[in-house]
């Protein structure tokens, strides 16, 4: 009769200490307020866009894309696909010499043409938002792109 309470006492003792971490798991899940992370609009997050603003935007950006895909070749579509599914989830990274890897449409070798229609749609894009602006939205937007640029022309004192 002791034994089996020894043994049955033993076995609750061993259960009990391997249930412990996924409870305590679980209460650390349950504390944590949820996260959502915020839609990555780059500057325009600061501009205090409308919620018009911001769906038109958003068309803005969907069409130029759908632009940019129908001038791709079958193959570039399937690079850039698998590209997508490659990167989904990894953080950002750099190479070496802190420049960021080839990514998106940079990786598809266009030729000229392709790059020419490109940077039609872009600067056909950032004519269309910026008519969307309000004067005071544009000037943020400006001094938030002249901040970039001299970032980037700044060498990396970190280095």
């Amino acid at each position: 009769m002791k034994l089996k309470s020894l043994s049955l006492i033993a076995a609750a003792i061993a259960l009990s200490l391997s249930a412990t971490p996924f409870v305590v798991n679980a209460q650390k899940i349950s504390q944590t307020p949820t996260q959502v992370k915020p839609a990555r609009n780059g500057p325009f997050e600061r501009l205090g866009l409308s919620e018009e603003q911001k769906t038109k935007i958003q068309e803005i950006h969907r069409n130029s894309r759908a632009q940019m895909e129908a001038i791709l070749t079958p193959e570039q579509k399937q690079q850039l696909q698998a590209a997508k599914q490659e990167r989904q989830g990894q953080p950002r990274q750099q190479t070496p010499q802190g420049q960021r890897p080839k990514r998106g449409f940079a990786s598809l070798n266009l030729t000229e043409e392709q790059k020419t229609k490109m940077r039609e749609i872009r600067e056909s894009e950032k004519n269309q938002i910026q008519a969307i602006l309000t004067p005071e939205q544009q000037q943020q937007l400006k001094q938030f792109q002249d901040n970039m640029r001299s970032r980037r022309q700044r060498p990396n004192s970190s280095n």
